[in-house]
């Protein structure tokens, strides 16, 4: 029956999502704050919960121009529950506005696979990139993401190796000179912590453990039947599983090194996450456990928010 509704595209499914999207934003405020409720505070939140709405359509766009799942919207589904289940990641506007920047960047890296107009799009996925490593600093994690499709990609162009890196000193460039003209300082512009941390007893609550558990014990068992699906996959299709992979496996260390671990950390992991969860359930032939897999999926975000 839940199958029956995403299995395919169609507008009840992004109304279903929205409101999901909708609960897990005032779930947050619900919890977490504790502003007077004034204008521009109202203003805040709208244009906060727009970045929301604006990432999940970038989300579904990238999926579906690449080939990434299959005529469905499990995807967006996924991304909407995630949000749910750690409400924390609605609630930071300069890691919403990093992660929006990184799925611009991963929009441009994987649609190298067309082989056209690519100094263009490694120019500026690296502009992306190096954006989103300025609201937050281990954004910048995801530039190894360009040595990976360019191996991927049998790219032997000495030019295109380079051309990331002339896009993040071109974005530092630029921000120094910004710096030096509003804050009279060469990198005062430059606020994201830079630091380390490996203190991990913020997540030591119920709440945080069962969405944990949720992500890690369902990312782990579809990513092993991901990646031995990727070689089953169209030729020209294959590097850009492959960059998701990746991705994946770079937001995981993205959350081990954050140095406040609040929960917002995790929303980059969400997209990779949510498209190697959905391959997983579009091989599953058993109808029964499919259905199972996806009700627990949706059920445990609602239970962590009962918590």
């Amino acid at each position: 029956m839940i199958t029956s509704i995403f299995n395919k595209s169609k507008s009840i499914n992004f109304i279903i999502v929205l409101f999901i999207t909708v609960l897990a934003f005032l779930a947050a405020r619900t919890n977490l704050i504790t502003e007077p409720v004034t204008p521009a505070f109202v203003f805040k939140q709208i244009t906060v919960f727009g970045i929301c709405v604006l990432t999940i359509l970038v989300f579904n766009f990238i999926i579906t121009k690449n080939s990434l799942t299959q005529t469905n919207n499990y995807e967006i589904l996924l991304f909407s529950l995630f949000l749910l289940a750690i409400v924390q990641t609605t609630s930071h506007t300069n890691i919403l506005i990093s992660n929006l920047f990184v799925l611009l960047g991963l929009r441009r890296i994987i649609s190298l696979r067309s082989q056209k107009n690519i100094k263009n799009k490694l120019f500026d996925a690296a502009l992306f990139i190096a954006m989103a490593s300025l609201f937050y600093f281990w954004a910048i994690l995801f530039f190894i993401v360009f040595l990976f499709s360019l191996i991927f990609y049998s790219d032997n162009n000495i030019r295109h190796w380079i051309i990331p890196f002339i896009g993040v000193v071109s974005v530092f460039s630029i921000s120094v000179g910004v710096s030096v003209i509003v804050y009279d300082d060469f990198f005062g512009i430059f606020t994201s912590p830079r630091s380390v941390s490996y203190d991990f007893s913020p997540y030591n609550s119920t709440k945080y453990l069962v969405a944990i558990t949720m992500l890690l014990s369902f990312g782990i068992w579809s990513s092993i039947f991901y990646m031995q699906s990727i070689k089953k996959k169209k030729k020209d299709l294959r590097a850009s599983f492959k960059i998701v992979i990746v991705t994946a496996i770079l937001a995981f260390v993205l959350i081990s090194l954050a140095p406040n671990k609040n929960g917002s950390e995790f929303l980059f992991l969400f997209a990779p996450l949510a498209i190697i969860i959905t391959n997983y359930i579009e091989i599953v032939e058993d109808k029964w456990f499919k259905e199972v897999f996806l009700a627990l999926l949706i059920l445990t975000p609602f239970l962590v928010l009962m918590l």
